[in-house]
């Protein structure tokens, strides 16, 4: 490859911040919204034009795992609290969503203006249309952050920086020790594109969900010479009383992708659309109620299932969520099965586990945490966990509530004049509660 010399220049310092949270997705909402409830100038940089990440700019109009897994010997029960929890109550109260035990289905375009409001109620500083670019590191503490947009390249200077880019972009700028995909190859779980349909009866689909997977409808589809092998089975119909003719489809399946590369984003998008539309015309042909549908959007951003995780205080492993194991400095519960869509196919991988009814466990604050830098805090999908327990720690609902507990340990620990990793936990634990965090058994409440 050859190489350019950039003339080295000054950039402007553009801001001076509390908090900078980098990435406006699941995680950077939880944390963003969290520091700026506490007082403190926060500031969350997002490359997209929402803040949601693939909740919204994605297209994934479904949130899970507020409960645990299945319904427990006492029916339903809720892990989840705090701002993940608001966010299902407010969306459905506003007339924008259906909420379910643990779940909800929600209009997309709503959540993005719902996200917008409770930015400006809490008195959040936002920048849109930016991209991350560099981390400042002075004496092995984090500063500031350098971003690029329209306005030109600057310096953003912070006293805590929240890495919720998904990618573990911060981390990874500012020297954290980290890890990639499978261990072996560093393959990384398949990426999809989500797409939006129309002219859907869904009271003839309906039916069909309770076979959900219709794996032989795909494998009928594929002998006929009707759709191409590259996936085998449903991974998700998003459907809301508020739009009833419209359906999020969650089934794409793009395999071979590294989502730090540009290059691998560009074609997997370019594939993801292609499948989309060969999708409709097989739903179309064979699924009963989706005779007329037709293709509403596909979204800004393809959905990512893996890629960098940052290497922490601890590693979560799949034997202890498997083990449901609990933590002294636990931060959230964790409830979702452990979901590996396979890595060189269509379906899903052999180290996918669906647990029992009332399945939940800890993921502790240490995993947060990065091993190297101080001042950083990381949270969402990028978290100090194995490429296997990451099927279940990666859903919206759990890195809503991982970022909450970043952007409060932020607060913490500028209160304490201490670092990230000197926060008591005990005291972060409390701060939690006291937002409406459900951190032990004893918090667990009914759906």
């Amino acid at each position: 490859m050859s190489h350019h010399r950039e003339p080295s220049r000054e950039i402007p310092v553009s801001g001076d911040y509390d908090v900078v949270v980098v990435g406006g997705g699941p995680a950077g909402i939880g944390a963003a919204f969290s520091a700026a409830r506490q007082g403190l100038k926060t500031l969350v940089i997002e490359q997209h034009n929402c803040l949601g990440g693939v909740g919204t700019a994605g297209g994934h109009g479904y949130m899970c795992s507020a409960a645990s897994w299945g319904a427990g010997p006492d029916g339903h029960e809720r892990v989840v609290g705090g701002i993940a929890w608001e966010l299902y109550e407010r969306i459905c109260r506003e007339g924008h969503g259906d909420l379910h035990p643990g779940s909800t289905f929600y209009d997309v375009e709503a959540m993005k203006r719902l996200l917008d409001v409770m930015g400006q109620e809490c008195g959040l500083h936002t920048l849109y249309h930016t991209f991350f670019c560099d981390a400042v590191v002075e004496d092995g503490a984090i500063t500031g952050v350098i971003v690029q947009n329209k306005t030109g390249r600057s310096l953003i200077r912070a006293r805590r920086v929240i890495d919720c880019t998904g990618d573990g972009d911060v981390g990874f700028a500012a020297g954290c020790t980290w890890q990639q995909g499978r261990p072996g190859d560093g393959k990384c779980q398949p990426v999809t594109l989500m797409f939006t349909i129309g002219g859907v009866d869904w009271d003839k689909v309906k039916p069909w969900r309770t076979s959900y997977k219709m794996e032989e409808i795909w494998a009928t589809a594929q002998r006929n010479g009707d759709m191409e092998p590259f996936q085998s089975q449903i991974m998700g119909w998003w459907w809301n009383s508020t739009q009833p003719h419209y359906v999020g489809v969650n089934f794409t399946h793009i395999t071979g992708i590294d989502c730090t590369k540009a290059e691998d984003l560009t074609r997997a998008t370019i594939e993801g659309r292609r499948q989309a539309y060969l999708s409709v015309d097989v739903f179309r042909k064979y699924v009963p109620g989706m005779e007329q549908c037709y293709l509403i959007s596909t979204p800004a951003t393809v959905g990512l299932r893996e890629s960098r995780r940052i290497m922490g205080g601890h590693l979560l492993t799949e034997q202890e969520v498997m083990a449901q194991c609990r933590f002294d400095d636990a931060i959230c519960y964790g409830s979702f099965f452990i979901d590996v869509h396979n890595l060189d196919g269509p379906g899903m991988a052999g180290t996918t586990w669906r647990p029992g009814p009332g399945f939940k466990y800890h993921i502790p604050y240490r995993c947060i945490v990065p091993q190297d830098i101080d001042q950083l805090l990381v949270a969402g999908r990028c978290i100090s966990v194995s490429h296997v327990a990451l099927g279940s720690t990666r859903v919206m609902t759990q890195c809503t509530a991982l970022g909450e507990a970043a952007g409060t340990a932020a607060a913490l620990s500028l209160a304490a004049g201490c670092t990230p990793r000197q926060v008591d936990t005990g005291r972060l634990q409390e701060r939690l509660r006291a937002n409406g965090g459900i951190i032990s058994d004893d918090d667990i409440r009914p759906c």
